[in-house]
């Protein structure tokens, strides 16, 4: 079931902004809205080549840098 929502006072630059956007894609102001609001709001799916890229990132910025070694001691350490 689907609910309505009714925007009051929209800033001007906001309307006409959703507006072009509107037209630029072939939308209704109603189906613009809609993509705007769930593409800030809903989670976007991360692709697992994402996912590894920013983990990569991440470990890049570490001051201590583990060796693979290191990584399987670790492991076995919290298995005994």
């Amino acid at each position: 079931m689907s609910t309505t929502l009714t925007l009051k006072n929209i800033p001007e630059p906001v309307y006409e902004r959703l507006k072009l956007a509107a037209k630029t894609n072939r939308r209704s102001l109603n189906s613009e809205a809609i993509v705007c609001l769930e593409a800030m709001l809903l989670p976007a799916a991360v692709q697992p080549t994402e996912r590894l890229a920013r983990a990569r990132a991440l470990r890049q910025g570490l001051a201590h840098r583990f060796s693979a070694q290191d990584l399987d001691a670790f492991k076995r350490e919290g298995r005994a």
